[in-house]
């Protein structure tokens, strides 16, 4: 959940009156929110990097408040006041106006098609005549923080721009050209740079290069000009200096390019709703015409209202509570969703307002309606029906097996279910074709590609990790595996093994065979061919030649047991000989 940090005065005076901190803390429950922390500066500074590094900073009392991911209209002290007060019934919800200039005096955004492959999707407005303080002006910056970290993914899907109007001349122009070819000095720099010098000169910056992968290795990187050349950005890097806004700013352009449009409009949408009560003529926002490769225009924000109907029976039964129509419809208004009964009394219609682009299902109205009723006023009942909680048999099994094998000397591990190809594959000593391995469509790392088909390369992993660990190593796990099967709807599906490891400077084949019998013994199948078990020679790509065994059970084949290759020991870094048994314990149950 991001956590926003508000002044306290400036959250009183906003709120226009005083609280203690529990009844501060006890208001944020009741909307919705958790007040997570109450410092200072000062205090941060100090826990993060010591006394001597907080002297002279400020000792002004902080709130940190935690609220849900998807309420971006929460994210900075001018939305959570105006949430709280029409939740409190101190204000009605404002009316959002978007102004179409006329023909020929708006601002335009001209799309080329070179931004195709780059950052394809671009949306601007205006907010005219604003009024920045210094507190103003940081929660906007601030606002635009919390954007980029939770909506916009870090600035890949979304990257916003804000401009001083008065120091640019529209119509601007969204394209993408090679690095050599932009040239501009960026925000808070004194001289010009071209694309290519920014890389290098923002590669060591804290902040910002977490955000060169995004576009470094593309032939062409987005920029947007002015209607004189000048640049007012690179998106997702950095702004130009020469339109940075100011305390002194009265018209500010908005610019949101990115790669999803649904998220570019709902960002666009949040800032301009956010910070259109401080322009001469509140929540008022002035459109911009944005022009495609295509031809086609659009005029942005949307600032849409949409309606939604919702039963009156519907919200009751599923929070439990017996509410009027008009009761209900007052609570969802008091949540910012003005609501009011139509026909007669058996639908509730609710209109959806820009702000709450979270609202996409008749639950998430519910669910507003259930925080505006009181998640504690709802009273507790029995349920209708019972039932009798139970253990999956297969988990009760996993569970009993697990300390017999804790008795038997062996220490449990827990793996990832995610390795690379070469765990599976390679090192075994086999193809991954063969292996039914589901893959990672975009593995972030080589080291999580598929899901393991197999518990072993995870255990000679822990070996080799912990080779200073005086000898023998006896390991074991207890887990699931995965493997393709279209048969299945998600198609693959789960099998419980268990895997156990000898590591010592003799390979120790008798002591895997002998905690084979005891497994064997703990779930009473006697060693017989029949109805019992039994281990007969077979070649495997992972184990010695001659040195390996397939077990059967019940008339199935149910794993292996055996000496591991040298190969295979080399191929994990370890030196000395191993021995290694897995099973399936389903067949079993």
């Amino acid at each position: 959940m991001p956590t926003v940090s508000v002044r306290r005065d400036l959250l009183f005076r906003a709120l226009g009156r005083s609280y203690t901190d529990e009844e501060f803390d006890e208001l944020c429950f009741e909307f919705g929110l958790e007040l997570d922390d109450i410092t200072s500066e000062k205090d941060i500074i100090s826990k993060e990097k010591g006394e001597g590094k907080a002297e002279g900073a400020s000792d002004i009392v902080l709130y940190k408040i935690d609220v849900p991911a998807n309420r971006y209209d929460l994210l900075c002290l001018e939305g959570l006041v105006r949430g709280l007060q029409v939740f409190k019934e101190r204000i009605n919800l404002p009316r959002y106006e978007k102004i179409i200039p006329a023909k020929g005096e708006g601002q335009r955004l001209i799309i080329t098609e070179e931004t195709a492959k780059v950052r394809p999707h671009a949306v601007a407005a205006v907010l005219r005549n604003i009024t920045f303080t210094k507190e103003r002006y940081d929660s906007f910056i601030d606002l635009q923080e919390k954007l980029h970290q939770n909506i916009c993914r870090r600035r890949a899907l979304v990257a916003i721009g804000t401009h001083d109007l008065d120091t640019i001349a529209g119509p601007f122009t969204f394209t993408a050209k090679a690095p050599p070819e932009i040239k501009f000095k960026p925000l808070n720099q004194s001289q010009e740079y071209t694309a290519s010098q920014m890389m290098d000169l923002y590669r060591t910056d804290s902040h910002l290069r977490h955000y060169l992968h995004l576009i470094e290795n593309k032939p062409l990187y987005p920029v947007i000009y002015d209607n004189n050349g000048v640049v007012l950005s690179m998106p997702p890097i950095i702004n130009g200096d020469h339109s940075k806004i100011s305390l002194n700013t009265r018209n500010v352009f908005v610019e949101c390019t990115g790669t999803d449009m649904t998220k570019a409009k709902i960002v666009l949408d949040t800032i301009v709703t956010m910070f259109s009560e401080y322009c001469e003529k509140p929540f008022t926002v002035e459109a911009v015409e944005v022009i495609l490769p295509n031809g086609k225009t659009h005029i942005y924000p949307e600032l849409a209202y949409r309606k939604e109907k919702v039963k009156p029976e519907l919200i009751n039964k599923k929070i439990g509570i017996s509410e009027t129509p008009s009761s209900l419809a007052k609570l969802l208004t008091r949540m910012c969703l003005k609501s009011h009964v139509i026909g007669n009394g058996n639908n509730i219609e609710i209109e959806i307002p820009p702000t709450r682009a979270d609202i996409i299902h008749a639950c998430d109205i519910v669910e507003d309606a259930a925080i505006a009723y009181g998640y504690n006023n709802i009273q507790m009942t029995i349920p209708k029906t019972y039932t009798i909680a139970n253990q999956l048999p297969l988990n009760k099994l996993t569970e009993l097996l697990r300390l017999d094998l804790a008795a038997a000397g062996f220490t449990e591990a827990l793996t990832f279910a995610l390795c690379s190809q070469e765990d599976i594959a390679d090192k075994l000593g086999t193809d991954i074709s063969t292996t039914k391995a589901v893959h990672v469509a975009n593995p972030k790392t080589a080291e999580f590609q598929v899901a393991r088909t197999t518990l072993l390369p995870g255990l000679l992993k822990t070996i080799a990790a912990n080779r200073k660990m005086p000898l023998p190593l006896k390991l074991f796990e207890i887990s699931d595996i995965v493997v393709k099967d279209p048969s299945k709807d998600v198609g693959a599906r789960n099998y419980r093994h268990l895997c156990a490891i000898y590591y010592n400077k003799s390979p120790g084949f008798e002591i895997i065979h002998g905690l084979l019998d005891r497994v064997m013994q703990l779930l009473e199948v006697p060693p017989s061919e029949e109805n019992g078990y039994v281990i007969k020679a077979t070649e495997g790509s992972a184990f010695f030649p001659g040195r390996c065994a397939e077990i059967f059970a019940k008339g199935q084949s149910v794993g292996k047991l055996g000496v591991l290759h040298p190969d295979v020991i080399t191929k994990f870094e370890l030196t000395m000989p191993c021995s290694a048994l897995e099973i399936s314990i389903e067949p079993f149950l």
